[in-house]
């Protein structure tokens, strides 16, 4: 039965990304049933009595389910059909690598209940930051297809952001999903540091999650701060935001697909 629902998750969110932005009401009910297949199969994937499976697969998918969510809720307030056309594909390639790659169980005897509190946190952080680099690279396309527009149509990613809102209203929106996502991500670090032992049952020690987590905490950080008081914006903004990103990437999901899918070992 999960492979079924599995499966028609994948389907519907392709079927979702293929349809014609006319097609809105249709769009909005697929949507939601294929996120409630998602989140099903997801929640019997990751849990299990006794213990918790993670992997790099689980860690994507539920990025991207989130992310979705995101899109939906946004979308009902601005036309971001644009971002439709990105988030659903991805969210589609995830719940096939969930399939896929299962992860690893985790036992939760003798951990603290701050253990599942901190992969929560993480993973909307993780969830929050992944759809604002969607949009970043979505903002990125609108700017280029303002300077590169010709009277024909251009194709069916460029009638998306043809309907997109103004630049400036994109920027608002990227800032807003980026402070939310920076508030989860410090929690994340904070929760980290401090109950690190109750966590992991070790002090905190500087691997490769540790430094990556702290160097994308930093870039977001800048970019806030530059924003605030140096006005940052445009390609700044954006660079700062697909690094940081991008250094998140390699924190979790990145690290997590070296240890299970190269090297072969659970988690770490």
């Amino acid at each position: 039965m999960q492979t079924y629902f599995l499966i028609s998750a994948a389907v519907l969110y392709l079927v979702c990304a293929l349809l014609p932005s006319r097609q809105g009401p249709l769009i909005a009910i697929l949507t939601g049933t294929a996120w409630l297949l998602h989140g099903v199969t997801l929640w019997f994937e990751v849990t299990a009595p006794g213990s918790l499976r993670i992997g790099f697969a689980a860690m994507l998918s539920a990025a991207l389910w989130v992310s979705v969510a995101a899109y939906w809720l946004e979308n009902r307030n601005y036309s971001l059909d644009g971002l439709r056309r990105m988030v659903m594909p991805s969210a589609a390639v995830a719940v096939a690598l969930e399939a896929l790659f299962p992860g690893n169980l985790v036992a939760l005897e003798g951990k603290s209940v701050m253990f599942g509190w901190h992969i929560a946190i993480a993973t909307l952080a993780y969830s929050t930051l992944t759809i604002a680099a969607f949009h970043a690279v979505l903002m990125a396309l609108q700017e280029s297809r303002l300077h590169t527009r010709t009277t024909a149509g251009g194709g069916f990613l460029a009638s998306a952001l043809d309907q997109l809102p103004a630049l400036l209203t994109m920027e608002k929106l990227l800032f807003r999903m980026i402070g939310f996502g920076f508030v989860l991500l410090s929690l994340t670090v904070l929760s980290g540091i401090v109950f690190s032992e109750q966590l992991f049952g070790q002090a905190l020690k500087w691997d490769h999650k540790s430094v990556f987590t702290l160097m994308s905490w930093l870039l977001f950080a800048a970019l806030l701060a530059g924003r605030r008081f140096r006005g940052w914006r445009g390609k700044t903004a954006l660079t700062f935001t697909l690094a940081g990103f991008a250094t998140l990437l390699l924190a979790y999901v990145g690290s997590r697909f070296v240890f299970e899918v190269v090297l072969h070992r659970g988690f770490v």
